[in-house]
């Protein structure tokens, strides 16, 4: 995949850092490419529901985000990326340390873009916890 962008770095960054919500939540872009990023966040007691598990909440919101990060590395200048639809199916009960998710683009389109995302619980080990599909409008702003 290519990106449409000369400049989608620092797209991407934007996309990343300056959303308030995830920088409330702590996540952090730990690394992207054209297409792809992987993110994390190093959990709390803030980030758990009532019986000590991550929150399904934050986990959906960490696979929407790098998703959404994933496909912002791939469009034009003057374009964003919304999330239209997304789907998480949690796989198992997350307890650990660290939360983490790898997004890729899986379809690029014009004015929709399919991203996937996998969340892992890294603890004693790494365990996939949920996996979501999303798909994002491609709209202009300029």
């Amino acid at each position: 995949m290519r990106p449409n962008n000369p400049d989608y770095e620092l797209e991407t960054r934007r996309v990343f850092d300056q959303a308030p919500f995830i920088r409330m939540l702590g996540a952090e872009l730990i690394e992207f490419g054209p297409g792809s990023c992987r993110t994390r966040i190093i959990l709390n007691e803030n980030h758990k529901q009532q019986d000590g598990f991550v929150h399904a909440g934050v986990q959906a919101t960490l696979a929407d985000h790098s998703c959404g990060t994933a496909a912002a590395t791939l469009i034009a200048q003057g374009q964003r990326v919304l999330t239209a639809d997304f789907t998480v199916n949690l796989l198992r009960p997350a307890e650990g340390m660290i939360l983490e998710c790898e997004a890729r683009v899986i379809k690029q389109g014009n004015l929709l873009t399919v991203a996937e995302g996998e969340v892992y619980i890294v603890g004693k080990s790494r365990k996939l916890v949920a996996k979501a599909t999303v798909t994002l409008a491609v709209v202009s702003v300029e």
